[in-house]
């Protein structure tokens, strides 16, 4: 079984997820850039069985109506994005992973928000 683990920039905290994700997926959305400050988001999408926070806990913030943002306390590293349109999984930054370059992307969500200079394959 595939396992994966992830935390963020300081190390307080730190997850792992087992099995295949749910989805690899860019989000061209404002809220993400602006959660994340880039210009696009990458998210890994698992069921919330799928994963456990190893070490430290998970902040949450209520971003929008039905988005719930998290990040680390200690060091504000963007972890995750949950919604309550899929309500059983966490989307995990594809940054926050140790090995990221073991997901790539097959998705794009909000492509008519994306910023008109970025240049996608």
């Amino acid at each position: 079984m595939q396992r994966i683990e992830g935390g963020c920039l300081c190390g307080a905290v730190r997850f792992v997820a087992t099995g295949a994700p749910k989805s690899v997926f860019w989000c061209h959305c404002q809220s993400c850039r602006r959660h994340s400050g880039a210009p696009v988001s990458v998210f890994v999408g698992f069921e919330h069985s799928a994963y456990q926070v190893t070490q430290g806990e998970i902040a949450k913030f209520a971003s929008s109506p039905g988005t719930v943002r998290g990040f680390c306390r200690a060091c504000g590293s963007t972890l995750t994005c949950e919604t309550t349109m899929l309500p059983t999984e966490a989307h995990f930054h594809i940054g926050a992973f140790d090995e990221p370059r073991r997901f790539e992307p097959t998705l794009h969500f909000f492509r008519e928000e994306q910023l008109p200079w970025l240049h996608l394959a």
